[in-house]
């Protein structure tokens, strides 16, 4: 069974903003590249799953737009980490003890005080990745950098970690994808 990941096109969003589950859109123009890129790339017959927040939603309905074999469905277990009080915030704005606090007690430590704990965010991707596995059909996820590093730890048999500094740096950049042979 293959899983591409791909992230959204760059969100409409000042940098250095934490945004996690905040509903923003995506640049247009990228959008449309990345769809493009995607129409041609993609083999027929897949299933395509999108997080509802509209930056992935847009990638998804520019994907159909060319493709109408591609018709999407929303999960919302593919919404990127909510950061509670954190979003919209900038980042370097946040107060440093709470941010060292986070990653100490990386596990349950909830974001931005009403946020999401990793291992909640973990259990939320995880119940979609092995619905995903038991259907065992070639599947598009289009969705954040959240996300796809949860399933990178997820492919490997990983299900919860204690410390930041086992979470994957690496995911796609906006408008990119990676595909997993699970």
């Amino acid at each position: 069974m293959k899983l591409w990941l791909v992230r959204h096109a760059q969100p409409l969003v000042e940098p250095g903003i934490c945004y996690g589950r905040m509903d923003v859109r995506a640049d247009a123009l990228a959008t449309a590249e990345c769809a493009g890129q995607l129409a041609a790339l993609l083999p027929t017959g897949l299933r395509v799953v999108t997080s509802p927040l509209q930056r992935c939603e847009q990638l998804a309905q520019a994907l159909y737009a060319q493709r109408p074999d591609m018709a999407y469905k929303t999960d919302t277990r593919l919404q990127e980490m909510d950061f509670g009080q954190w979003e919209g915030q900038a980042w370097e704005a946040l107060d440093r003890g709470e941010l060292e606090a986070w990653t100490t007690g990386f596990a349950d430590y909830h974001a931005g005080s009403d946020g999401e704990s990793v291992t909640a965010f973990m259990a939320r991707v995880a119940s979609a990745f092995d619905a995903l596995v038991d259907n065992n059909t070639d599947t598009v996820w289009i969705t954040h950098a959240g996300v796809i590093r949860a399933v990178a730890l997820l492919a490997q048999g990983i299900r919860c970690i204690a410390q930041a500094s086992e979470w994957p740096l690496d995911a796609p950049k906006y408008g990119q994808w990676q595909l997993l042979d699970l």
